[in-house]
């Protein structure tokens, strides 16, 4: 394989079944723990607490413009699924798997408060105060770890995974190793996110002043971690780190070299089950909170207008 080599021989590169097993496996694994667990019942259960607001007419009609945005992505994927050759398009589907993701989190806060947050940075710094934090994500969209210092990560993962000894690299067939496959990207992505913010605090000039190389003294991890314990990971900032494995050099794993024709469709499949979850999860949200009455209406709306087919019925919320 000439590219392979070539790509090896002039850049850092993950191997190629790492970064393959990496990509499908995570997915899999949420697909496997969302599977019988978010239908309308479970979901109106779950937010039958949720409390009305007070009418804030410009924040609902954000909610109905992104949930409408991430019903839209939810749909491109349904459509994908039953396309025979996943290589072309298996790209576009983590990037509507992502946007609808993305949208359907932004609908939950402009839902909540109202706010309209302008970056997918600050989209999750929010989605983790408001949403989170308040309790209002169903499992295993919850997971998460604030304060992402490498010992309270260590800790966190430690109490998370109790034993559980499946990691990602491998395909996950029944609900603890699903599960041991989510705490494999969740300590990935917190380690990633400690690296990225590292990278920004030796660039700083309270870095370059004190004199250090390295954060092995105590004055570097005490400016280091000043930066770490508000930091978070939740789903919404592991989703825009999935976001790059169709954007990026892992995309080149999910098209060339050897022929995985069968675990792809599998993985346009568990990308659509995992978005349509997530997004009718927010939908269900956004209904308990807007004003009562326009919910009938934006539902009877986009039944007549919408020209893609609705990926779930929304009448049934």
């Amino acid at each position: 394989m000439w590219l392979l080599n070539k790509l090896f021989t002039h850049a850092d590169q993950p191997t190629p079944r790492f970064a393959f097993q990496g990509t499908v496996n995570w997915m899999r694994g949420l697909a496997i723990l969302v599977d019988g667990q978010f239908s309308y019942q479970q979901l109106q259960q779950f937010y039958q607490r949720t409390q009305r607001r007070q009418a804030n007419e410009q924040a609902d009609a954000l909610a109905y413009e992104c949930l409408t945005m991430s019903i839209h992505n939810v749909s491109a994927i349904d459509s994908m699924k039953v396309i025979e050759n996943p290589y072309p398009i298996v790209r576009s589907a983590i990037v509507a798997w992502y946007y609808a993701t993305y949208y359907a989190a932004k609908a939950m806060l402009a839902a909540s408060s109202g706010t309209d947050p302008q970056t997918h940075a600050s989209a999750g710094k929010v989605w983790q105060a408001e949403i989170v934090g308040a309790g209002l994500v169903m499992a295993p969209f919850d997971l998460c770890i604030t304060g992402i210092t490498p010992n309270n990560v260590r800790q966190v993962m430690s109490t998370l995974r109790a034993g559980n000894a499946h990691y990602l690299n491998t395909e996950p067939t029944n609900e603890d190793m699903a599960r041991g496959a989510l705490y494999s990207y969740l300590k990935g992505t917190a380690e990633y996110e400690q690296w990225r913010i590292e990278e920004m605090v030796k660039d700083s000039r309270e870095y370059k002043q004190g004199g250090f190389n390295s954060f092995r003294s105590d004055a570097a991890k005490a400016l280091r971690d000043v930066k770490l314990n508000p930091a978070h990971v939740n789903y919404l900032v592991q989703a825009f780190r999935y976001r790059g494995k169709a954007n990026y050099r892992d995309a080149i794993y999910l098209s060339y070299g050897r022929d995985d024709t069968e675990r792809l469709r599998q993985f346009v499949s568990d990308l659509a089950a995992v978005a349509g979850a997530f997004s009718l999860m927010a939908a269900h949200y956004a209904a308990k909170r807007v004003v009562r009455n326009d919910w009938a209406e934006f539902v009877t709306d986009l039944e007549e207008y919408a020209k893609f087919e609705l990926p779930f019925d929304l009448g049934e919320i």
